[in-house]
């Protein structure tokens, strides 16, 4: 009998055990040497011990008895040991507002001094390219008494005006206008390429923007339309490249 009494009082006190109200308090170790009071609660079945930091959910089964807990992390005031959330771990370790990021003005072009060279081979394409570049300059406040233009027999000697220009220190970016037209032998491929490195090594010697403003296409009517045609005029937009590199030189590169 005493032993039947003895497990009857056992069996009422887990009973009473796992209905705790509401307001009671438990101690839940977080860390090794810190430790955090949580209290509990419960609400439509669940038992619910909340920190600042940490979440435990105690789903009930049908029996009305906890089964095994959820934890839910929260980063505020977590301290030992700090949790940092997958959106904090993806923000750079540098701020973008101490970058200092350099560029020219297309507002600033007035005082500037340019030089076009211009191929007369292909004139029908390299005319209409040129007018694009000084109606731009124009619209720009580019005096007309700022620049120069040179004319040279074809796309293969602007490199070497380029050059010479630049070194003379009298401007600010040198715009170099040619078209180059594929035909049936492998002269369009010598002419190009060497247009090319020619306007490159122009810069890179003379320490003055020059600008590529030299057309390579397959056949005339590719150039055309790229000289005032339906794909623009690459005249003007090679001015809009020469003001802007003339103004970043100038204001930012200068020596």
């Amino acid at each position: 009998e005493t032993s039947n009494s003895q497990f009857l009082i056992q069996t009422q006190e887990r009973k009473k055990m796992a209905a705790a109200s509401a307001s009671s308090i438990v101690v839940h170790r977080l860390h090794e040497n810190t430790s955090s009071l949580l209290l509990s609660s419960s609400s439509k079945g669940l038992h619910h011990h909340r920190s600042s930091s940490l979440s435990l959910l105690y789903p009930h089964n049908n029996n009305n008895s906890p089964t095994t807990p959820l934890i839910q992390f929260s980063p505020k005031g977590f301290a030992n040991p700090p949790f940092i959330s997958p959106a904090e771990k993806k923000k750079p370790s540098f701020q973008t507002q101490a970058v200092r990021q350099l560029t020219g003005f297309l507002t600033k072009a007035e005082g500037f001094r340019f030089a076009i060279v211009v191929a007369r081979f292909n004139e029908i394409v390299t005319r209409p390219l040129l007018e694009g570049a000084l109606d731009t300059f124009k619209k720009y406040s580019v005096r007309e008494e700022d620049i120069d233009v040179l004319w040279v027999p074809g796309s293969f000697e602007i490199g070497l005006v380029a050059q010479k220009l630049g070194q003379s220190g009298k401007y600010h970016a040198i715009l170099c206008i040619g078209a180059v037209v594929r035909g049936d032998t492998t002269h369009y491929d010598a002419v190009a390429n060497t247009a090319a490195s020619g306007v490159l090594s122009a810069g890179i010697n003379s320490g003055v923007p020059c600008i590529f403003g030299v057309l390579t296409c397959e056949d005339m009517d590719q150039a055309l339309n790229r000289a005032g045609g339906k794909a623009g005029n690459k005249g003007s937009e090679a001015a809009l490249t020469a003001i802007e590199m003339a103004s970043l030189f100038e204001h930012h590169l200068k020596d």
